[in-house]
């Protein structure tokens, strides 16, 4: 047989997705019919619908169980509940716990859901990463529609691709790239949300305005007090912005699952994911991404031009949103340089990072000159100690 007939075959190909995003004022009141749109019947028979709520969700919103069982009854010809609605843990204790995942797990089994179903998960983006990486593992990928509630997942991670969880003591170390059935970001599910986790969300509005939109950024330099005061007239405009920059990224930058070097939306991350994790998570990660990319953009300003006006901009903006730049877990070095090999690991490959050269103006690079990266880690310390 020639040897002609044993050659094999590269063929790229494409794989069609929709990303549906969606923004509404009360989404289980005047606006529900959003949500209703999104569920499609399969054939004759109603959207078959599980809801999954984050805890302090639920106990901060008493009423939110009640609603979720009265929109499913009020169209049941169109909606149909599938078993009780679920309460998991909220934050990074449902990452943290494998025995949680094998919960949702038994629960989607329990009640027969299948590929054409929906999990409806509300709530924080730990919660939207847990349960999203539960459906998208049992079937090979139930339809998952978020409805986040802090200000960090409606502005940045509720509107990704990725789901996790914990494992190893490492940030996020088992989970999928699945895109959403659909995302809502909701007005009305951010009134409780605690100011601590208000403010959490706008670091990362900060880390893609850097990257992306030099007007965003003036932006939220010009209106973090009236933020840091939730003054909702600016501080949604912000986060819809946010979104739709993170969204364009993901369905418009040519690598929506990360199979080539570079990240660069998480800027700042390689240390946020480690402070999280030397911090015993007290951190949020909004406040950990916020030290992070204070760091990250001294030492942009250090070694790759970055106009030192334009740091002390970042550094001033974080402080007026409210965000923390200081924790004691930044002053373990050794523990925290270990994080550069780790966020590595989790792209594969040679290390990349993104860098500014300026505002809107994003380089990638392959190497850290510890030296100065230690000098921007003290410069951030020391700031908040003058």
């Amino acid at each position: 047989m020639a040897a002609a007939e044993f050659a094999g075959h590269d063929i790229a190909f494409q794989v069609p997705c929709v990303h549906r995003l969606r923004f509404t004022q009360d989404v289980l009141g005047s606006d529900q019919t959003v949500l209703l749109n999104l569920l499609e019947q399969s054939g004759t028979q109603p959207a078959r619908v599980q809801f999954w709520v984050d805890e302090f969700v639920a106990q901060a919103q008493p009423a939110l169980v009640e609603k979720l069982e009265a929109f499913a009854a009020e169209h049941a010809e169109r909606v149909q509940l599938a078993g009780n609605v679920q309460i998991v843990p909220g934050g990074e204790t449902i990452k943290n716990d494998i025995h949680i995942l094998e919960r949702m797990l038994k629960c989607f089994n329990a009640a027969n859901l299948d590929r054409r179903s929906y999990v409806v998960v509300i709530g924080g983006g730990a919660v939207l990463d847990a349960v999203g990486f539960a459906a998208a593992i049992a079937h090979r990928g139930i339809r998952l529609i978020r409805l986040p509630t802090t200000t960090l997942s409606q502005a940045d991670s509720g509107v990704g691709v990725k789901n996790s969880v914990n494992l190893f003591g490492k940030k996020n170390w088992v989970g999928t790239f699945a895109v959403p059935w659909g995302v809502v970001n909701d007005a009305a599910l951010l009134e409780t949300l605690p100011d601590r986790d208000f403010l959490n969300g706008f670091s990362e509005a900060v880390k893609v305005s850097l990257l992306k939109d030099p007007a965003l950024f003036d932006s939220l330099c010009r209106n973090a007090t009236r933020i840091r005061e939730r003054q909702m007239d600016v501080a949604h405009p912000i986060i819809r912005a946010s979104a739709e920059l993170h969204l364009q990224h993901i369905t418009r930058g040519g690598d929506p699952f990360e199979a080539l070097e570079a990240r660069p939306l998480d800027y700042g991350h390689w240390s946020a994911h480690k402070l999280e994790v030397l911090s015993e998570f007290q951190l949020r990660h909004g406040e950990a991404v916020a030290i992070g990319v204070a760091v990250d953009t001294v030492y942009s300003s250090y070694m790759h031009g970055l106009p030192w006006r334009d740091a002390e901009r970042v550094l001033n903006c974080l402080e007026e949103l409210g965000l923390p730049l200081e924790h004691p877990a930044l002053h373990d070095t050794d523990a925290l340089f270990a994080g550069l090999e780790e966020f590595r690991q989790h792209l594969g490959g040679r290390l990349t990072l993104t860098m500014l050269r300026g505002v809107g103006n994003p380089m990638e690079v392959h190497e850290i000159d510890r030296h100065q990266m230690l000098a921007a880690i003290e410069h951030v310390a020391e700031r908040l100690t003058v």
